[in-house]
């Protein structure tokens, strides 16, 4: 386990329903390779707060690297429902753009 990891676990021994500390962890799993924790850690954080936009494009592209591209489609559509609830251009069409290198827009997605 790194440092890192260790430090992000106990900051959110303190703080539980931290969004950004959910999401941080996630990511150093992802830089650690561990895939599945990673994976785990995303699926908390959607279930504790699935308003947390920066989620969904991680998540995608963590089904992507696993090859579940069905999984990873139907994550940016959701993440792209919330970006569009919440007005955030910017992450709509991050997850449009990541949504459409995947399926073409006739696709039944």
């Amino acid at each position: 386990m790194s440092d890192r990891l260790k430090q992000l676990q106990a900051f959110l021994e303190g703080s539980p329903d931290d969004s950004f500390i959910l999401f941080a962890i996630a990511k150093e799993y992802e830089k650690m390779k561990e895939m599945d924790q990673a994976l785990d850690q995303y699926l908390l954080l959607k279930s504790k707060d699935s308003d947390y936009v920066g989620l969904y494009y991680h998540l995608g592209k963590l089904y992507e690297v696993k090859e579940d591209l069905d999984a990873a489609v139907m994550t940016y559509k959701e993440g792209m429902d919330v970006a569009k609830k919440q007005g955030d251009k910017h992450a709509l069409s991050e997850l449009a753009g990541a949504k459409l290198n995947l399926v073409d827009d006739d696709d039944d997605y």
